[in-house]
């Protein structure tokens, strides 16, 4: 969920009061559906919570423009490359949401989510940035108008986002996905992740492609396989909603093998999931569109995920998050 933590403390004269604004968002990963969900099938969007995007937005004097601190670029947004121009998006549109068109702001972005990994890094840096700009003019925004300002930045993004993105980084619980619509999913007990970082950018365009491909040669093979993993999607909702964990594991498992069979894994993928599983993971599978970027692990509790996450590193992970949901109590 978007947060903001507000601070009005700076001034620059009697009644000229200046608001910081500051709001945080974070990653996500796909739990089960990816590459069905492109035909229609149902996906389930897990909320990686502890890779944090925290977007902190401070007034400058009028006339001096908009000015970005991030890790991709650091200067005047009006010489932004097209790298940050979601970010610029995400700035220009939520001002153009309030009718303001006088202020100009310093905006930092400070993101743990990589780019190019399945974690949705420029929806998660879209929905911080959006909420401080916000915040920063003493507003807020309701979830809706929140999801369409992260779209029109996934839209500069990505062309034609799904919004299954800007859905899983503001939420705090796992999300249902079909359809273009989205219901959240009660949890019956605490689940705890690993997501491991292969260090190799996915390659999401190329499999989509190469899995349509497959698809117009051999349209029966393939749709068994999507319905197959749209049912583990059902399947695994069921098991998040029952809090059974040794079945959501033995349903990841399914699903890493699918995917496989649709040649969207990789060595490196193949290699953190063998490694997972070695280190009494509860299931293990590629998240995201594949051929590089993330492997997603169960882990009993949180100390078996700091066993899982030292194996995962060792095995040549570049980085790795644990993430809670349920009770985090």
């Amino acid at each position: 969920m978007t947060s903001n933590d507000l601070d009005n403390s700076a001034t620059t004269g009697a009644g000229d009061s200046r608001r910081t604004g500051r709001a945080s968002s974070h990653g996500k990963t796909i739990l089960i559906g990816e590459h069905a969900v492109v035909y229609g099938a149902p996906a389930l969007v897990l909320p990686v919570l502890d890779a944090r995007v925290v977007a902190t937005v401070t007034p400058v004097d009028a006339g001096a423009g908009h000015h970005l601190e991030s890790t991709v670029h650091t200067g005047p947004l009006d010489l932004a490359p097209a790298a940050v121009m979601p970010t610029v998006t995400a700035v220009t549109a939520t001002l153009r949401h309030f009718g303001v068109t006088d202020k100009h702001f310093h905006v930092r972005v400070d993101s743990e989510v990589p780019t190019a990994r399945g974690m949705g890094s420029s929806a998660a840096v879209a929905a911080a940035v959006t909420a401080a700009v916000a915040d920063a003019l003493g507003e807020t925004l309701d979830a809706e108008t929140h999801h369409e300002l992260i779209q029109e930045c996934e839209r500069v993004a990505h062309g034609h986002p799904s919004g299954l993105d800007a859905r899983g980084v503001v939420a705090d619980a796992p999300v249902w996905f079909e359809g273009g619509h989205i219901e959240p999913v009660e949890l019956g007990a605490r689940f705890t992740f690993v997501v491991a970082d292969t260090g190799v950018p996915g390659h999401t365009r190329e499999a989509v492609a190469a899995v349509r491909d497959r698809h117009d040669q051999d349209p029966a093979g393939i749709d068994d396989v999507i319905d197959r993993i749209g049912a583990l999607a059902r399947r695994a909702r069921g098991t998040l909603v029952d809090g059974d964990a040794q079945a959501l594991g033995a349903t990841m498992d399914a699903a890493h093998e699918l995917l496989a069979a649709l040649d969207v894994s990789s060595d490196d993928l193949d290699r953190l999931v063998d490694a997972a599983r070695a280190a009494d993971a509860l299931g293990a599978k590629l998240t995201g569109g594949g051929r590089g970027g993330c492997v997603l692990a169960l882990a009993t509790d949180a100390r078996a995920a700091d066993r899982i996450a030292a194996a995962l590193r060792g095995a040549g992970a570049a980085a790795t998050w644990t993430t809670t949901i349920g009770d985090r109590a």
